[in-house]
């Protein structure tokens, strides 16, 4: 039993791992209860398949298994000025945001765990790979998950440390065989459930046809950027990311050369492509700018040798991180990696590690 009942609103999405957060801190004796976070595609679903009604009924069966109470609560205009605007803004600017990250910054770990305070909760837990690990002095640190194929620490790069003191990460340490086991022996309803993929307000169909809904097309031509041969026409800048090889639009010579997307020229609305090579210009990159730093400590401030996840399921690579001299809070430096890294899309989130802890992140210019 905790020494103190420390009352905790589990974020329950219907899915194995939440379900199980729920079940391990019921377990250990906390006062918890369950909430599903109702957002905004869920009642305005122009495309796509998010089956948001199966989830909540999964999630209450859950909780009653276990014994805690369950809600649901509307965070749909949130979730719309928060999260589904800066997707939107986003693409329209030609960049590539990171929906997942914002999510958690701004709705999971922001007014969700807003609203828990205001009804007499003292954390959120959510059913994230990830640690969080208490420090001498009483600050906290967030380390990788212990199961390093699930881990999603990743996506937690741009909390802060208020965000992290009142985060509750249950199943951290477990491996995800080892959690779907104690799901089974519970008999909870979700114990086989097949993970989520993607963002549930996209569901099942590609982001293209989800951007086709609220981005009006900017056609442009397809420009090969070797020597600016014009390959065809796009519909679309935002419909298209760096080294994406797929539904490009080009045919190719030959099955070992393939076209990959390496820039947007915003003059002309030029979609650059080239062979996909080491060579390629604009693929590879040994040095980025990053903006918008959050540091789930102290910022670092002085120039150092650390570690980056330049995306979910990448591994850490070394890179030397160069704050502006004139920004001492560290909003904004210079990366240098140690090996060129391929494909950084300006709008996604570099994660920064010292080993298995997350210092934080910053954004791609």
């Amino acid at each position: 039993m905790p020494q103190s009942r420390e009352k905790i609103l589990v974020a329950m999405s219907g899915g194995v791992d939440s379900s199980v957060a729920a079940l391990v801190l019921k377990q250990q004796g906390f006062d918890i209860a369950g909430a599903y976070m109702k957002n905004w595609i869920n009642e305005d679903n122009i495309v796509g398949d998010c089956p948001w009604q199966q989830d909540i009924e999964d999630a209450r069966a859950v909780a009653e298994k276990i014994g805690i109470e369950f809600r649901v609560v509307n965070l749909m205009r949130e979730y719309s000025e928060r999260v589904v605007a800066y997707l939107l803004d986003g693409y329209k600017r030609g960049i590539t945001p990171n929906p997942d990250v914002m999510c958690n910054r701004e709705i999971k770990f922001g007014v969700f765990l807003a609203w828990a305070r205001d009804h007499g909760f003292d954390a959120v837990a959510t059913g994230h790979y990830a640690r969080r690990v208490e420090n001498p002095g009483g600050a906290f640190s967030l380390v990788e998950g212990a199961d390093k194929n699930k881990d999603q620490s990743y996506f937690l790069a741009l909390i802060n440390q208020e965000q992290l003191r009142a985060a509750r990460f249950p199943i951290g340490h477990l491996p995800k065989p080892e959690l779907r086991r104690l799901a089974t022996e519970a008999g909870l309803a979700t114990a086989a459930k097949k993970d989520s993929q993607g963002i549930c307000f996209i569901g099942e169909v590609k982001m293209q046809d989800f951007l086709r809904q609220y981005v009006p097309d900017e056609p442009g031509p397809i420009v090969r950027a070797t020597d600016e041969q014009v390959l065809g026409r796009h519909r679309g800048l935002h419909y298209y990311t760096i080294g994406q090889r797929r539904g490009i639009g080009v045919p190719s010579n030959a099955d070992f050369q393939k076209y990959v997307v390496v820039g947007k020229r915003a003059a002309d609305r030029a979609l650059l492509v080239a062979f996909d090579a080491p060579d390629a210009p604009g693929l590879f990159t040994s040095e980025v700018r990053v903006h918008s730093l959050s540091w789930v400590g102290g910022p670092v401030t002085a120039p150092c040798l650390i570690e980056g996840r330049v995306r979910y399921r990448d591994p850490r690579v070394h890179l030397e991180f160069i704050p502006d001299p004139e920004n001492t809070s560290g909003g904004s430096a210079t990366v240098r990696f140690r090996e060129p890294q391929r494909a950084l899309a300006s709008g996604q989130v570099l994660a920064l590690y010292d080993g298995e802890r997350l210092l934080g992140g910053g954004i791609y210019v």
